[in-house]
């Protein structure tokens, strides 16, 4: 198992999850403390980068395209401060970081992780019940409902049609917009057959999040949006209506031995040669052969680690 731990967090892998795990000091974001432990599939991951810097670097996962809710709603616009996908590292750390990158991106290969997007989310998205409060009024989501409260500064647009109430058989969408300095930002929700044209300040779908509390707000609006949106159907489900689905599955391979449920081995731990040319799926094949027999203890750390270089070198 890969560890590396930090001020901010540890990030620990057993190759099948990367499990992140915040600090709880005051330094650390409330976002990644509201968020709490996430444990990323590795199916889910497209990529891994330790990216070095003057006085330390920063390890940052890539979670393939509509993997996660958080970041299908985020859409990059999340502070690094606040991005849950990423860890500052120590200088003297370096080596650690740079192993638990050559561990991840190993176990890709040998799982044949594609890099596509997906059809469902991988991860489940923040837990439930949650509240994010902004500047004109308070939204809360229970699982099944979300209540919007307003308050003494919300707009008379909003204020007199008093509280709104939403099903998640009422709601097409969330969009968020993060606040950035001065500049507002928004939760607005997409009621089925809305098309809204009314600014955020206006709109009674839409909770109004000020520029100068962005840090107090970001987390609970954003982590609620996610929320939301880990439990409406994906935008590429092909089947409506479909509000879970079970992560992905890579397509296993290689030769059996009779009766045993291993790839056969040749020689030297090895799996066996087949006539003609090796190809690209025939190698991802033998690599995921030998990282099987590794975990299950058939093959040593020296006949994995030479088995693999063997393998490596035919690419």
């Amino acid at each position: 198992m890969a560890e590396i731990i930090q001020r901010t967090g540890t990030w620990t892998f057993d190759g099948e999850t990367v499990r992140i795990v915040p600090a709880t000091e005051r330094h650390v974001h409330p976002l990644r403390k509201a968020l709490g432990e996430v444990a990323v599939p590795l199916v889910a991951l497209s990529g891994i980068a330790y990216e070095p810097g003057r006085k330390g670097g920063r390890l940052r996962l890539r979670l393939r395209e509509g993997a996660d809710p958080l970041q299908q709603v985020a859409s990059g616009r999340l502070p690094d401060a606040s991005d849950p996908y990423q860890l500052p590292v120590e200088r003297d750390r370096t080596g650690v970081a740079e192993y638990f990158v050559e561990e991840v991106r190993h176990a890709r290969l040998l799982d044949q992780v594609p890099d596509t997007p997906c059809d469902r989310y991988l991860l489940p998205g923040p837990s439930v019940p949650l509240t994010a409060g902004g500047t004109d009024g308070t939204v809360t989501f229970d699982g099944e409902r979300v209540h919007i409260e307003w308050n003494w500064m919300a707009e008379d647009s909003k204020s007199h049609g008093g509280p709104r109430v939403f099903t998640l058989d009422d709601i097409d969408g969330v969009e968020w917009t993060p606040a950035v300095g001065w500049e507002n930002g928004s939760l607005r929700f997409h009621p089925k057959g809305s098309h809204p044209v009314l600014k955020p300040q206006h709109d009674p779908n839409c909770l109004t999040l000020w520029g100068v509390r962005q840090a107090r707000e970001t987390g609970g609006s954003v982590l609620l949006a996610a929320a939301v949106t880990a439990r409406l159907p994906h935008p590429a489900a092909t089947e409506a209506g479909t509000r879970t689905a079970s992560p992905e599955q890579p397509a296993d391979g290689g030769t059996e031995v009779a009766g045993s449920g291993r790839p056969s081995l040749a020689k030297g731990g090895a799996p066996e040669t087949t006539d003609g040319p090796d190809d690209h799926d025939r190698l991802l094949r033998r690599l995921r052969e030998l990282g099987e027999l590794h975990r299950e203890g058939v093959l040593t750390d020296e006949e994995f680690a030479s088995a693999k270089k063997a393998v490596l070198s035919r690419f």
